[in-house]
């Protein structure tokens, strides 16, 4: 009877140990395999345990070989990395550690081509000159260099004159120079003649498949007259690349060459001084890569050339004139323009046959094929609008008024749409019709930040058939404008350092709001020792100035301002009486201007700003000397009464900017220097010769705008918050910054929802 009670028991162990049993088995086996071959490895009757007797420096377990101080033994290139720990010695002085501008020039970065442009008196100023036009925007950097004494540059050029025009002179000056000013930013170098037409984006390609390890003397090799077969030059006409290593280990010896090299060319003589010192002679293919020159005939029709070697051609010798400089550019931008299309067009052909592979398949095809699918919104609230136009008006204008006239870049923007459209119509259906337009019924468009401009057209054609018969007929057609490359644009370098004077225009209308300017400009700047200054301009009414020895209405300001500089010893906070009707913004700076260094970083407030380290550094970043000024355009708080009706203001501080708008009537804050608003005011002034009163209706803004060429960058500005308060708008400025200013406190007020509360409120206690 036991029995069949134990095998019972048994069976109910290995029905619970059943799920385990792969795990129990899987583990078994691991150590097993791991067991065995771990003998194997040690089983090697050649290698010696670890605690045999061996060669110093002996290891088991088949690490590296090291020789008897550690180091590798020569010929094994596996290395370990190995910590090393920082230590400084106590003895001597710390020093610190000064970082560079730019991380590139931290890591040893270089840009990748600098291009020198040799020129002549007889040539700057035509075929330096079309160079200049056809391929100098393509390259990063391009310099010209000539022999003459105090020439005149053509407007776009950087000209650099050595003072002598014989060739040799001037080549050993060029690589002089090249070496000592560009040595160390470049890794190649591409040396031109004025006469030689290059093809900049091939060039450009060229180089990015060169590794710049190796001294590279590229270009069309020539032999010398009468010298070694073996060694050749590379022929200035056609130009030629010098790699950065190759220019550094040349730049000793060109003393040496100039005073023991005797030839005629220039590109002969370079030739001979780097074959001579260095041993390295000049290649028309290096590291798989060829470089393909053109000798031009005289009489040659680009248009007309189909040879192989013509099209493939990196570099054209000799360009005759400017018109053959511009016909050749022509030409070979067709030649690129043509691979361009094709290339889209293989692309796109290559999408449509994967695409039907995707999950989504065809239906996942967007159009146009390769570029990005339309923006989908997904509330209303990110709906992009369309604009509707016609070929003389647009209906959705700048200033907000409901039509204006098509003009500028936005009438050549329609007219290029619609002459697209006819194109891609016509190359569609000819020779079966030829459409041609006969009036632009509707016109939409908008911009699409995802893919580009978008364009709907409704346009009214003319189809006439290869037999001659014509029909009128409408046809809506959508094209797209999409976005190109992006290009970064380079900027000047500019710190955080720069000391930034505040100039704050006072009238007997901002008393009230002195007290928290001062208080908050000692939070954020004095007591944390910002680089920021303080300049108070008090602006007297004349009968206030007549009075100021018996009654001063600033008294109180200047009381407060003696407080500060006794709290901060070493502050000192100037002021400047101005008295005058009429508080012009220029009239004002020009005095401030008058007193301060030509590179003054200029601040100008208004009462009502709350100055904090935030804003003041974004301040100094985005305004360049001679290059960029900056209007921010401040947060302006609602009044509190309106909004919120009795109710607790929000105290977040991530509600800050929730009840109010950015102001964009005012202008009253900028940032500049004031060499570039002495720069625009010496134009202004020789515009308006004695007409003053024309600076009444003028703010610095305008002055910026219409007389200088500087950016002006205007932009939201979230740490330049102000609360609310009622403007003086002075009714004897000009009327439109007086509707300026009037529309910035109407604004100011309340949101619609908020005015709309209001008036519903006011109408139910009215009605009660």
């Amino acid at each position: 009877p036991a029995v069949p009670g134990a095998a019972m028991r048994l069976a109910a162990l290995l029905a619970a140990l059943r799920p385990v049993l792969p795990l129990v088995l899987g583990l078994s086996l691991g150590c097993s395999l791991s067991l065995l071959r771990a003998s194997w490895s040690q089983g090697g009757g050649e290698e010696q345990c670890p605690g045999a007797a061996g060669p110093p420096g002996a290891r088991g377990g088949g690490a590296r070989p090291e020789a008897a101080d550690g180091r590798p033994v020569p010929g094994h290139e596996d290395f370990r990395p190995r910590i090393v720990p920082y230590y400084r010695d106590p003895n001597k002085p710390y020093k610190k550690v000064l970082r560079t501008r730019y991380i590139q020039t931290e890591l040893g970065f270089h840009e990748r081509l600098f291009v020198a442009v040799l020129t002549s008196k007889a040539t700057l100023n035509t075929l330096a000159v079309a160079v200049n036009k056809t391929v100098a925007h393509h390259f990063p950097r391009l310099l010209y260099f000539t022999g003459l004494r105090s020439a005149k540059v053509p407007h776009g050029m950087v000209l650099v004159a050595h003072g002598d025009e014989r060739p040799i002179w001037l080549m050993y000056e060029t690589m002089h120079y090249i070496h000592q000013h560009f040595g160390s930013d470049y890794d190649w170098f591409y040396i031109m003649q004025d006469d030689t037409y290059a093809q900049a984006e091939q060039v450009k390609a060229l180089v990015t498949h060169l590794s710049i390890n190796q001294d590279a003397y590229l270009g069309r090799a020539e032999e010398f007259i009468g010298g070694d077969e073996q060694a050749r030059y590379c022929h200035g006409g056609f130009g030629y690349l010098i790699s950065r290593s190759l220019l550094l280990k040349l730049h000793p010896h060109l003393d040496s060459c100039r005073n023991e090299i005797l030839s005629v060319r220039p590109d002969e003589w370079l030739g001979r001084c780097i074959i001579d010192f260095l041993g390295i002679a000049c290649v028309s293919q290096l590291q798989g890569q060829h470089y393909h020159t053109y000798e031009l005939a005289k009489n040659t029709e680009p248009e007309k050339e189909e040879e192989q070697e013509f099209q493939a051609a990196l570099a054209v010798h000799p360009v005759s004139d400017m018109t053959m400089m511009y016909r050749l550019h022509k030409h070979f931008s067709r030649i690129q323009l043509d691979r361009a299309y094709q290339e889209i067009q293989d692309l796109q052909m290559q999408i449509r046959n994967l695409t039907s592979l995707t999950p989504a398949g065809e239906g996942g095809l967007t159009w146009p094929v390769g570029i990005n699918a339309p923006f989908l919104p997904k509330s209303r609230f990110e709906v992009i609008s369309w604009d509707y136009f016609t070929e003389q008006h647009l209906f959705s204008c700048p200033d907000g008024s409901p039509k204006c006239e098509l003009s500028g870049a936005s009438k050549a923007d329609v007219s290029e749409i619609i002459e697209s459209a006819l194109e891609q119509l016509n190359s569609r259906y000819q020779p079966l019709l030829r459409f041609s337009k006969r009036q632009l019924l509707n016109g939409y468009r908008r911009f699409d930040p995802t893919r580009g401009m978008e364009y709907t057209l409704d346009l009214l054609l003319e189809a006439v058939t290869q037999k001659g018969h014509s029909h009128v007929l409408a046809k809506r057609v959508s094209l797209v404008r999409p976005l190109s490359k992006v290009e970064i644009i380079p900027m000047p370098y500019v710190t955080e350092a720069t000391r930034v004077q505040l100039v704050l225009p006072l009238t007997v209308q901002d008393l009230d709001f002195v007290a928290n300017f001062l208080d908050m400009f000692a939070m954020n700047t004095l007591d944390t020792h910002d680089n920021a200054l303080l300049t108070l301009l008090f602006i007297y009414h004349p009968y206030d100035a007549q009075r100021v020895g018996q009654v001063d209405v600033f008294a109180g300001v200047k009381a407060m301002v003696g407080e500060l500089e006794k709290r901060y010893a070493e502050v000192k906070i100037p002021w400047i009486s101005v008295k005058t009707e009429v508080p012009s913004q220029v009239k004002l700076m020009d005095i401030v201007s008058k007193k301060h260094p030509v590179d003054t970083l200029f601040f100008l407030a208004s009462v009502w700003t709350e100055i904090n380290m935030e804003f003041l550094n974004r301040c100094r970043m985005n305004t360049i000397s001679n290059w960029q000024v900056f209007f921010p355009v401040h947060f302006q708080e609602f009044n509190p009464a309106l909004v919120y009706r009795g109710e607790q203001t929000a105290s977040s501080s991530t509600d800050f900017l929730r009840d109010g708008h950015f102001d964009r009537h005012s202008f009253a804050e900028a940032c500049f220097y004031n060499s570039d608003y002495m720069t625009a005011r010496t134009k202004l002034a020789a515009d308006i010769l004695d007409r003053d009163e024309v600076l009444e209706s003028m703010e610095v803004f305008d002055v910026f705008l219409h007389y200088s060429g500087l950016h002006l960058f205007r932009a939201v500005e979230p740490g330049l918050v102000q609360k609310y308060a009622i403007r003086s708008c002075n009714p004897r400025l000009s009327e439109e910054l007086y509707h300026r200013c009037v529309l910035s406190n109407l604004e100011g007020l309340a949101s619609r929802s908020h005015l709309a509360m209001a008036l519903f409120e006011q109408e139910q206690a009215n009605s009660t």
